[in-house]
């Protein structure tokens, strides 16, 4: 029975050429278009994803602040200073930490021959790489016995090479630090730059090697990451345990600021869903033009078709018969289209290739542009949304035809 029905079908799409070639460019057209939205939709999600990654996602910064709430006999007002013992408290504290590092910083002169810049330097352990998400060109970063033995070395950010050794090997050189000469071990890759953030334009030395620097008794700020998805409960639990320390209100925001960029990964991710689900709906609007076409023909061949379904009906066939041929019709009429349309949604994404995004604001960002790629998701997707307004714009025709009285078929000239 399928077989005939796809036959007969095929018969009458073939007797309507032009019709049925129009209708589905229609169709094509708006599986196009739905394709094309949701790969933008999860091109800017993945970019937005990208951005982020760039400076570590499950990264938790705890800066230290002024207290504003009176809380144990202490009056607001109080400055809060962090020590490495704040280090060994959330280590031990937060079983769920993966790294974690003291950062003492400065803007420092940086020298090389008569070259002479001004750029920060910092001093971390280091599993600082992991936790800031660091990567290595060349060289090497410094180590657990660069640390202990408090080596002078250093490893500099991309533009920070540039600026001192041009196109000249840095690795081996010798790079003066306020005046005290440090081994330049490793030069990094270049991450995403945006405005004057100049994460590119600076120096990472060991933690106990900045002492040499300036006094690392008071943090700067201790950076961890961890693993688990419950961010919300990490920021909790690092504020309670250092207001029980340094006897603060935990509910006192600025007595300790925590930059928590999972935070911020979520509120992008509400952002994004909520794009998706928008596009989502321009594309089957746009989809659903094309499937008021194809109910416009199906009734106009139901119209055409009267006398030849008084016929069939006069010789036994039932309405289900013939609304399952109208049906499939328009079913078939729908997917050819579909598949047209997939594949035009594929030439597209590849012609287009790249969008600019954070790249127009950021450098060494191409990784935060959107690229269309069409995954298998976004193709169920749009194949579930074919396949409904497939259904509902064939259903009408199919039912009316289904309906036709034969007696009054069969007189219809």
């Amino acid at each position: 029975m399928i077989r005939d029905l796809l036959q007969e079908s095929y018969d009458a799409m073939r007797y309507n050429r032009r019709r049925t070639a129009l209708t589905m460019l229609g169709m094509a057209w708006g599986i196009a278009t739905v394709v094309m939205l949701l790969a933008y939709g999860d091109g800017f999600g993945t970019a937005v994803a990208n951005i982020f990654a760039n400076f570590g996602t499950r990264l938790l910064i705890v800066v230290p602040g002024r207290s504003s709430m009176q809380a144990g006999g202490q009056k607001a007002g109080a400055e809060i200073r962090l020590t490495l013992d704040d280090v060994d408290l959330l280590s031990t504290g937060i079983p769920q930490i993966t790294h974690i590092t003291p950062n003492c910083g400065k803007d420092a002169t940086i020298q090389y021959d008569t070259r002479s810049f001004n750029m920060s330097v910092n001093g971390d352990y280091p599993n600082t790489v992991a936790i800031r998400a660091l990567t290595v060109a060349q060289g090497r970063f410094y180590n657990a016995e660069d640390q202990n033995q408090r080596a002078r070395v250093a490893v500099i950010g991309s533009e920070t090479k540039e600026k001192l050794f041009s196109g000249r090997n840095a690795l081996g050189e010798h790079i003066r630090i306020d005046g005290i000469s440090f081994e330049v071990v490793g030069i990094l890759s270049p991450k995403m730059q945006a405005g004057d953030n100049d994460v590119n334009r600076v120096v990472y030395v060991p933690f106990t090697s900045m002492s040499d620097l300036k006094d690392t008794h008071y943090l700067d700020s201790i950076l961890f990451s961890y693993e688990t998805n419950d961010y919300q409960r990490i920021e909790q639990s690092a504020r309670y345990i250092m207001a029980a320390a340094h006897r603060f209100n935990p509910a006192d925001r600025r007595a300790l600021r925590i930059f928590n960029l999972m935070e911020q990964i979520h509120q992008f991710e509400v952002i994004t869903a909520g794009l998706k689900v928008l596009l989502a709906f321009i594309g089957t609007l746009t989809l659903g033009i094309g499937g008021v076409g194809l109910m416009n023909i199906m009734l106009v061949s139901v119209t055409q078709r009267t006398r030849e379904i008084g016929v069939e009906k006069a010789l036994g066939a039932r309405r289900r018969h013939i609304f399952l041929q109208f049906l499939a019709e328009a079913l078939t009429i729908t997917f050819i289209g579909g598949l047209l349309g997939i594949a035009l949604a594929y030439a597209f994404a590849l012609s287009v290739g790249r969008l600019t995004l954070y790249s127009a604001m950021a450098k060494h960002a191409e990784a935060g542009d959107i690229q269309l790629a069409i995954n298998p998701a976004t193709l169920i997707v749009a194949v579930l949304i074919l396949t409904v307004v497939g259904l509902i714009s064939g259903m009408v025709p199919a039912i009316r035809a289904s309906r036709l009285d034969p007696i009054e078929a069969l007189r219809y000239e």
